[in-house]
């Protein structure tokens, strides 16, 4: 069964994000280090919360794995990602592991 990891970047006072290294840097390197195992990949970057409210996330990073094993082996490898977050944000990034339904 499929299953998936979110990387959510919340958005608070004080922190920053720089959507230029993200996507053409981190995600990059994201493809690099941890793609072998990844089946499907989104990044949403975060607009609003609703009709004239701001977004409550810089962006949503989706990450869709054919099974528990291909996930467990792409966060074994993830160090090198990990370590590059604070280049383009000083948010604490929210993790979510699921089983993919639809």
């Amino acid at each position: 069964m499929s299953v998936s990891l979110q990387v959510l970047y919340p958005v608070s006072e004080g922190t920053t994000f720089d959507y230029d290294y993200y996507l053409s840097t981190h995600m990059e390197m994201v493809g690099t280090v941890m793609g072998a195992h990844i089946s499907q990949t989104l990044v949403t970057k975060g607009l609003a919360g609703g009709p004239e409210t701001p977004p409550g996330f810089y962006a949503i990073a989706s990450m869709v794995f054919a099974d528990q094993a291909a996930l467990d082996a792409a966060l074994s490898v993830a160090g090198p990602v990990l370590e590059d977050i604070p280049k383009f944000t000083n948010t604490q990034p929210q993790m979510l592991i699921g089983q993919v339904c639809s």
